[in-house]
């Protein structure tokens, strides 16, 4: 078992942190609400720390679950950071969903403290979190990954090295342009077909068995046909991610034509009252659309 600190306590790293106590490691914790740190050290033991710094001092394996870049500069490198009281030969895992230029900072950062660093973001939202069920895209270097991949499997369904530092984030950014198209797509399909008139559960019972089944119907498309949308993952996280996909697409060039669509209606679910909606309510801009036609 392995001394470890996690930092950043909110929906995903609540329980991410809780697995790792459930796995028999000693674990201190930090955020930045520390009334969220006392409550998780009474419902699973450890130890809470003031600072990210004090929490990772005596730490083998540091991990954080912070909102942005700007936040995993501050928590990891900023002037109480973990870097700061990491010791040489520690790995440092970040599970952010940032940009891959923050991931390569940090690397080199870690780097010349004579920490190992992996940027590892994840998929599978706080149901996966609670579940110990989460997909895990890491970027670093091979060692690292071999030493960090027998903690994480503590919340872990899959964890798999995808490449250099940065190449987590990236593999990040692809599963967020997949999932926005997926659900346009199943938003504007259930959409025509209520439309129509078709029974709707009987439909989705029948495709979702052929070549249109994906995760998204599977789990989301009752709901939507109900127009239930407080679920998993909110729109204005997915906004923040695809800001993150459009610039890094910007860089190199790729087109992003159907993701910048997608965006755009994202901001008109905001604007209907959505921002804290999870990502299936884009079903919601088309209901509107048809009360206003």
């Amino acid at each position: 078992m392995a001394v470890v600190s996690f930092l950043g306590l909110g929906v995903m790293g609540y329980p991410m942190a809780g697995h790792l106590a459930a796995a028999g490691h000693d674990v201190v914790v930090y955020n930045r609400t520390s009334s969220k740190a006392v409550q998780w050290v009474e419902q699973y033991g450890g130890r809470r720390a003031e600072t990210p710094a004090e929490a990772a001092s005596g730490a083998d394996f540091v991990f954080s679950c912070v909102g942005n870049d700007n936040d995993v500069r501050e928590v990891l490198c900023g002037a109480d950071g973990a870097l700061l009281g990491m010791r040489a030969g520690s790995i440092l895992v970040d599970h952010t969903t940032a940009s891959a230029g923050v991931a390569r900072e940090i690397f080199q950062a870690a780097h010349e403290s004579g920490v190992g660093f992996l940027d590892a973001p994840v998929s599978g939202g706080q149901a996966g979190a609670e579940n110990g069920m989460l997909t895990i895209m890491v970027g670093g270097d091979q060692a690292v990954f071999d030493a960090a991949a027998p903690i994480m499997q503590a919340y872990a369904r899959a964890c798999r090295l995808l490449g250099d530092s940065g190449a987590g984030q990236l593999c990040k950014m692809v599963n967020q342009v997949c999932i926005a198209g997926l659900l346009q797509g199943l938003s504007e399909a259930l959409n025509f077909g209520q439309r129509a008139g078709l029974d709707m559960e009987a439909v989705v019972d029948v495709i979702s068995k052929g070549a249109a089944q994906s995760w998204q119907m599977d789990n989301r498309a009752a709901t939507m046909l109900k127009g239930q949308y407080e679920f998993g993952f909110a729109v204005d996280w997915m906004r923040k991610d695809l800001a993150i996909v459009l610039a890094e697409a910007e860089q190199c060039g790729a087109d992003m034509t159907v993701t910048k669509l997608v965006d755009g209606y994202y901001s008109e679910v905001q604007a209907l009252g959505g921002k804290r909606w999870d990502t299936s309510s884009l079903m919601a801009r088309l209901a509107r659309h048809g009360e206003n036609d």
